[in-house]
């Protein structure tokens, strides 16, 4: 992992883009082009199921100060890398 790290605001740096919004917007259902886009017919919509995303749970844990600390040097989000890790143990375990 790279020790250099950026810091940047929300929306800091993002172009405007080339979007036209406001013809969007105006776009009836009827003038999009779907033909690169296969529908979703009775069949797709029988084997389909509802699949909940995994949620995190509150936890306490105890780790070892370097641990926590190489994690905190990374900035915010530490706890998200470090279930990351976790995560990507699980996955190669099963």
């Amino acid at each position: 992992m790279s020790k250099k790290i950026t810091r940047t605001r929300l929306g800091e740096g993002l172009d405007k883009g080339e979007t036209d919004w406001e013809a969007l917007r105006k776009m009836r259902d009827e003038d999009i082009d779907l033909s690169d886009i296969p529908e979703l017919d009775k069949n797709f919509w029988k084997h389909a199921k509802v699949v909940r995303p995994d949620t995190t749970q509150q936890v306490t844990l105890r780790v070892k100060k370097s641990v926590l600390e190489y994690f905190k040097a990374g900035g915010k989000g530490y706890q998200t890398r470090m279930n990351q890790v976790l995560e990507s143990f699980v996955k190669s375990r099963q």
